[in-house]
């Protein structure tokens, strides 16, 4: 295990920041997601941690020591990325036992560790196969089981399960936080898909062109979000925001419901929802609708589960309203939370 640190790290194409000063602290074991839209600069950092990349200015350390300007070796670590990059030409076993016989390990202990990586990740019956014999989820435990022969000090993982359908991206996604809560190495996990970062991070940087806007546990950034820029891209649908002067009040959908839903004596702020459209999703109901005031109209999403029976209708103005303790309140010049701090 180690810890990887990088301090006031930046990278420069063109003139413009990718990566924009980003101080971050992984520590031992954790399994830390990078976590943004395409371009944020998620990629390019993971590159330079890796040694893949060299930071216009900045360092990386591993354990401590800087590693900045050394050769990728040197910093020890696994990469493995969207495209899994095998050899078609080789097999599994051939394609996991690259890295240790670069190392010129001998041959005996390069099959127990490919036995031992390919038992591991199941895919010990496919030893045999060439990459094109393989499905995706295949392919992605062979980039995995590579990475892990390498006993490096972390795994960087760059969307690895991206190429995925959406049912095995789930069993995949749940296999791998297994794995590394088994082998309890340092990852650091690049992915603009929120679900994943919320499922598998034990904490997650928020970031955008190249700035790191938050860094928190899953519950505090998604519960305590530090400017509307976090609000609005963590959660699906996103917090709602409502404008009133310098002030921007949001409310999760979950947490915008009828009124009727909530016990008496609550403390709430009510919102009158003109409502314009309803899907029914099984599990829940997205309706969207209109606040007035005030002016203009601000649209607005609640989810409300199964479970809370009420009749609504399309066309038809409803009193709704949000619990004060789940409001949030942010700068509208900004954008940066007026909380305090999280709870």
């Amino acid at each position: 295990m180690a810890t990887v640190e990088t301090r006031a790290l930046t990278k420069r194409f063109d003139g413009d920041n990718a990566v924009d000063g980003i101080d971050l602290a992984v520590r031992e074991g954790e399994f830390l997601v990078l976590l943004g839209p395409s371009g944020s600069g998620k990629t390019t950092l993971l590159r330079m941690i890796a040694g893949l990349e060299t930071p216009t200015s900045g360092d990386v350390l591993v354990n401590g020591s800087v590693v900045t300007g050394l050769p990728p070796r040197l910093h020890n670590m696994a990469m493995v990325f969207q495209s899994y990059a095998l050899y078609p030409h080789l097999t599994v076993a051939a394609n996991i036992a690259f890295p240790l016989e670069a190392r010129r390990m001998p041959r005996r202990q390069v099959d127990e560790k490919v036995s031992w990586a390919a038992a591991l990740f199941g895919i010990d019956h496919l030893l045999a196969r060439k990459p094109r014999q393989l499905s995706g989820g295949e392919r992605q435990r062979v980039a995995l089981a590579r990475a892990v022969v390498r006993d490096p000090v972390a795994f960087l993982l760059d969307e690895p399960l991206s190429n995925l359908d959406a049912k095995l991206r789930t069993s995949a996604r749940e296999e791998l936080q297994q794995i590394q809560r088994r082998l309890a190495t340092t990852t650091i996990y690049v992915t603009h898909d929120q679900i994943e970062a919320l499922a598998l991070g034990d904490r997650i940087a928020v970031l955008d062109r190249g700035h790191m806007h938050q860094l928190g546990t899953p519950a505090e950034v998604y519960q305590w979000p530090a400017d509307r820029f976090v609000a609005t891209f963590i959660g699906s649908p996103p917090m709602n925001l409502v404008a009133d002067g310098k002030l921007e009040t949001g409310f999760r959908p979950e947490h915008f419901l009828p009124r009727e839903a909530f016990a008496p004596g609550e403390p709430l702020q009510d919102y009158p929802l003109n409502i314009v459209r309803i899907e029914n999703l099984g599990s829940d109901r997205l309706v969207y609708g209109l606040l007035e005031p005030p002016q203009p109209p601000v649209k607005v999403i609640a989810r409300i589960p199964c479970t809370v029976n009420l009749a609504l209708q399309a066309g038809t103005r409803h009193p709704f309203a949000v619990r004060r303790a789940d409001l949030r309140h942010f700068d509208a010049g900004s954008g940066a939370s007026l909380e305090a701090a999280t709870p």
